[in-house]
């Protein structure tokens, strides 16, 4: 996947949405940064935490290129925000902080795309019940930014376009497929879909068009 990634003559960086991790140990992190530097990445990767993984581990061992601990990537037209979500639980939530850290980074010349890890709406199959827990104080977050164009997240082990209805504007939602399996989408509880792995590709226009595709490797 590293090999098809690295090779789209198009891409700008990479925007790892979480879970780096399912046991929590060192070498699993070590492993992620292992298979970077061995497939001689350049381009630049920024991270989020997921709800399984050590925010501390993460900055330890994603420290050196091509890796970046920004939580912002700006562009000419666009900027890109990544949002906390990781809670004491599988579940999530974006603290008061980082709402106020989120808004008060707003560059509102420019169109603006969040990533997150947790969902922020409800994707009907048993993944919800770790979705986002406040939901709401988010919305409102949103409804203050006016130059919003779309919201990114993992957790959901699924490719899906949705929206995200805050009561005042409605805001695409695009989850991203998972680089180990896909969740069954009517099972109760985890069960691999039989989909592969896969990526998510974004595209950003000047006039704040997105569109985006997903690839699965076969």
């Amino acid at each position: 996947m590293l090999e098809r990634i690295k090779n789209l003559a198009s891409l700008e960086f990479i925007v790892f949405t979480g879970d780096l991790t399912q046991d929590h140990s060192n070498a699993s992190y070590q492993n992620f940064t292992d298979a970077i530097i061995a497939t001689n990445f350049t381009l630049p990767v920024y991270y989020l935490a997921g709800n399984h993984d050590e925010p501390i581990l993460l900055s330890e061992y994603l420290s050196g290129s091509p890796f970046k601990s920004a939580k912002i990537v700006n562009k000419k037209h666009w900027q890109i925000q990544l949002v906390a979500s990781k809670s004491a639980t599988p579940s999530g939530e974006v603290s008061e902080e980082e709402v106020d850290r989120l808004l008060a980074c707003v560059d509102s010349k420019k169109h603006q795309f969040i990533f997150m890890h947790h969902h922020p709406v409800d994707v009907g199959y048993f993944i919800d019940k770790h979705g986002l827990t406040n939901k709401n104080q988010f919305y409102q977050a949103l409804n203050k930014i006016e130059s919003v164009k779309a919201v990114a997240c993992g957790h959901v082990h699924n490719a899906l376009a949705l929206n995200i209805d805050t009561n005042e504007k409605i805001i695409p939602l695009f989850t991203c497929p998972a680089t180990s399996i896909q969740f069954d989408q009517m099972a109760s509880t985890v069960e691999n879909s039989g989909k592969p792995a896969g990526f998510r590709l974004f595209s950003l226009a000047n006039d704040g068009q997105v569109t985006s595709q997903v690839v699965f490797i076969d």
